[in-house]
């Protein structure tokens, strides 16, 4: 087995053993088996491709972090698309949730204290973190109201943007607030699908979110639009992502 491939094909291994455990306890039906090895495929296939595409030799002690995230994130996935067919076991898909959440602050620390931080790195946290917003507002779609899954999709209606207007690839200042508000829509979305509010005040929290995340991508496109160069191309295939860390436009989306 090359090196180069050893990291995502553990990753897949890990993600089917995580889905037989889920089956084989709180069981995993037809739907969410299709979602959870879709999902591993892609993932995993698509971060080799990514470390072939960096030259890089193997995972980064962070990169396993994120990985790990990954894998959490694939079974949330599998239980989500179970639900559309079966009561979630709501326990569990908030536990491998927050879990995965609270490991985001970790895989950042591990990187810069080994100094292994990376762009590929950086973009595999970022869609790994963009995807379980998604899933998880797919899941509070239908108890909530289906403008939850702006939450979700907004990210990837930037990305798809910055393909047609390319002043969107600019490059934007570091804000702390903009990390600030990347972080609530996780645990918000988390803490509704834990149901332990009282409906109305799991509403307003997520609306709050949602229009903290419009105004934080408002900020940043109108900061775009205001300095953009129509007349000096930006190199094709670059963009930022909605954290502000430059990556490149999507080659791999989990």
């Amino acid at each position: 087995m090359s090196t180069l491939r050893s990291g995502p094909l553990v990753g897949l291994i890990v993600q089917v053993v995580l889905l037989a455990a889920l089956a084989g306890t709180v069981g995993l039906g037809a739907a969410g088996w299709s979602a959870g090895l879709a999902y591993g495929l892609v993932t995993f296939t698509a971060l080799g491709h990514g470390l072939h595409r960096a030259g890089a030799a193997a995972l980064g002690p962070a990169d396993r972090v994120t990985l790990t995230r990954a894998t959490l994130v694939g079974g949330v996935c599998a239980l989500v698309a179970d639900s559309f067919a079966r009561p979630a076991p709501v326990g569990v898909l908030v536990g491998l949730a927050a879990v995965a959440l609270a490991l985001d602050a970790v895989d950042g620390k591990v990187a810069r204290r080994t100094g292994t931080v990376s762009a590929l790195g950086a973009r595999f946290d970022m869609e790994v973190d963009a995807f379980l917003i998604l899933v998880l507002s797919g899941y509070l779609a239908r108890p909530v109201g289906v403008w939850v899954l702006a939450m979700g999709a907004m990210r990837y209606a930037y990305l798809l943007g910055s393909w047609v207007f390319p002043w969107l690839r600019g490059t934007l200042p570091a804000r702390q607030w903009r990390k600030v508000v990347a972080a609530t829509q996780g645990i918000v979305l988390a803490v509704a699908a834990a149901g332990v509010l009282p409906r109305p005040l799991t509403v307003a929290a997520l609306a709050v979110a949602l229009a903290l995340l419009v105004e934080s991508f408002g900020h940043d496109v109108g900061w775009l639009w205001l300095r953009r160069a129509p007349d000096r191309a930006l190199t094709p295939g670059r963009a930022l992502t909605p954290g502000g860390r430059r990556a490149a436009v999507p080659r791999y989306v989990p």
